[in-house]
């Protein structure tokens, strides 16, 4: 009997756990029983969730600070409730948001180094929500686009350089388990606890569609592909996890559903759209299972599973940004364990040739946003920015550091342009990305001829000011040498008068001597 072998390069992917002296230890991982992952990575920090008296907080580590951390390494801990759930920026990699269970979702400024310090202070506070906030989500293509759901059944749309809800959508009767956006941000996909996947526009809030995600009571999770698909993960009647792969017009129709076990752990669905793979981490399991989506049957295919000894608690992945290209490295996993290990895991694909591998990398996202906040609350979408690896990856270079400022009118982030190649996915020419400028001043609009003249006219009399002082700084300097020379000319008069005194004494007191010699003689 003769099979078919199918035709893969993502066939052999194997993953490899770095030592431990390249991992994190002694980190008090959060005992919370809110279902996140409790760690986000991107190319620069990890983030963690920890334990913490009197509040909540998390640590972030930079990525090249590996080791055992100490007893007081500082933290971001500001939240007076534990932290439930944190997202780094997708276009700014010093920028993090958090949510709690004090009802508010902060927005964090981490410097370039880390911290050196308990950082209590954040960039913005997004106050809303009337019950915990357990859901942060940035916007994939729009810059400071960011979405929080809570426990009070509310789903809001912030527009963070303003600090204001921008949309507010209130269709759940539940709590929201999970949210994604589409590939170009213009359609949102949720799942509630009322067991339905909902397909939601998110500028009206209108629901679009609406279908039975799994039969099972427990949480489920739901994304979507690239191409448009739907993945979810979720658990049967019987307490069965499951995996489903939907069509948007079909979404009560699954084109796949199977079940993978009994576990009880919920399952993370983290998708690569580079290599069209999904990685299922599920909570408290010590195994990562990876498959291939394709058009073939059975379209979801299994590839391998990446076994460890201890339990997970939490895991981050890795942007392809943060892939080491020369390795054949295409994803990258930090597992937090229960003994307060995090944990590198490489996913490489096996090659001998040391060139770069442009099969295993086509363009993938870049950090650079396709358009601006309001630019999408007005109904314009745009798909993500596209980089090539080829020319981004410098493992050595340190991004400049960008900073995130919060105004009265929009617009926030001042992201200096790195020398990137960009690419747009809506054409097939590069181009230089743009230019940052300076968050007062809009790149749309030119200056006023009246305030240039105004602007000419007051450096002028600067000038002139400038001027000024300086010939009064000359004058003043060539009085105070006049000044010395004369002190110093009086002083060698008075010394000259000094000494004929002193000699004039002496000649008397030699007399005196004298005159008494004699009248001891006599």
């Amino acid at each position: 009997m003769s099979f078919k072998v199918r035709s893969s390069k993502f066939r052999h992917v194997y993953g490899t756990a770095l030592k431990r002296e390249y991992c994190y230890d002694n980190i008090r991982v959060s005992k919370s029983s809110w279902d996140s992952t409790f760690c986000a990575v991107n190319p620069k920090f990890v983030a963690c969730i920890v334990e913490s008296a009197g509040g909540g907080a998390f640590i972030v580590l930079p990525l090249s600070k590996t080791g055992r951390l100490p007893a007081d390494q500082p933290v971001v801990g500001g939240h007076k409730g534990p932290v439930l759930d944190i997202s780094w920026c997708p276009h700014n990699d010093n920028v993090i948001a958090s949510g709690s269970e004090d009802c508010v979702v902060k927005v964090w400024q981490i410097p370039d180094g880390g911290i050196s310090r308990t950082l209590t202070e954040s960039v913005v506070d997004l106050i809303y929500h009337q019950r915990r906030v357990g859901l942060v989500l940035w916007h994939p293509t729009a810059r400071n686009i960011l979405l929080s759901a809570g426990s009070d059944n509310q789903v809001v749309i912030w527009n963070v350089g303003v600090g204001e809800p921008l949309i507010h959508i209130d269709c759940h009767p539940d709590i929201v388990f999970s949210a994604s956006w589409n590939f170009d941000g213009s359609q949102l996909l949720t799942t509630c606890k009322d067991k339905k996947l909902r397909l939601i526009n998110p500028r009206s809030g209108e629901i679009e569609q609406e279908v039975i995600c799994h039969e099972g009571s427990k949480a489920s999770r739901g994304i979507f592909l690239k191409g448009g698909l739907i993945f979810t993960t979720g658990f049967s009647k019987l307490s069965e996890r499951q995996y489903s792969l939907r069509s948007p017009e079909k979404l009560d129709d699954p084109i796949v559903m199977v079940e993978l076990d009994t576990s009880n752990g919920v399952m993370f669905p983290l998708y690569d759209p580079d290599t069209s793979m999904i990685y299922l981490c599920g909570k408290g399991d010590s195994v990562i299972r990876y498959f291939e989506i394709t058009a073939e049957h059975p379209f979801v295919h299994y590839i391998n599973t990446f076994q460890t000894p201890d339990p997970q608690r939490g895991i981050g992945m890795m942007p392809k940004r943060g892939c080491d290209v020369s390795i054949c490295e295409i994803s990258k996993f930090y597992r937090l364990n229960n003994s307060g290990l995090c944990q590198a895991i490489s996913m490489t694909v096996p090659r001998k040739s040391e060139l770069f591998q442009e099969d295993l990398y086509p363009d993938t996202i870049g950090d650079i946003p396709a358009i601006d906040a309001e630019d999408w609350f007005n109904g314009q979408d745009a798909e993500p920015i596209l980089i090539s690896l080829k020319d981004y990856h410098q493992p050595t270079r340190l991004p400049t550091a960008s900073e995130m400022k919060v105004a009265k009118k929009p617009n926030i982030l001042d992201k200096p342009s790195a020398n990137k190649t960009v690419k747009s996915s809506s054409n097939n020419t590069t181009a230089a990305p743009p230019v940052a400028k300076p968050s007062f001043i809009q790149p749309q609009q030119s200056i006023p001829d009246d305030i240039v003249k105004e602007f000419k006219e007051e450096i002028r009399k600067l000038k002139a000011m400038i001027v000024k002082h300086e010939n009064r700084i000359r004058a003043l300097e060539a009085r105070a040498a006049e000044d010395t020379t004369d002190t110093a000319k009086d002083g060698g008069d008075s010394l000259v008068l000094k000494n004929n005194d002193q000699n004039d004494v002496e000649t008397k007191d030699n007399d005196t001597e004298h005159v008494d010699t004699n009248e001891d003689d006599d």
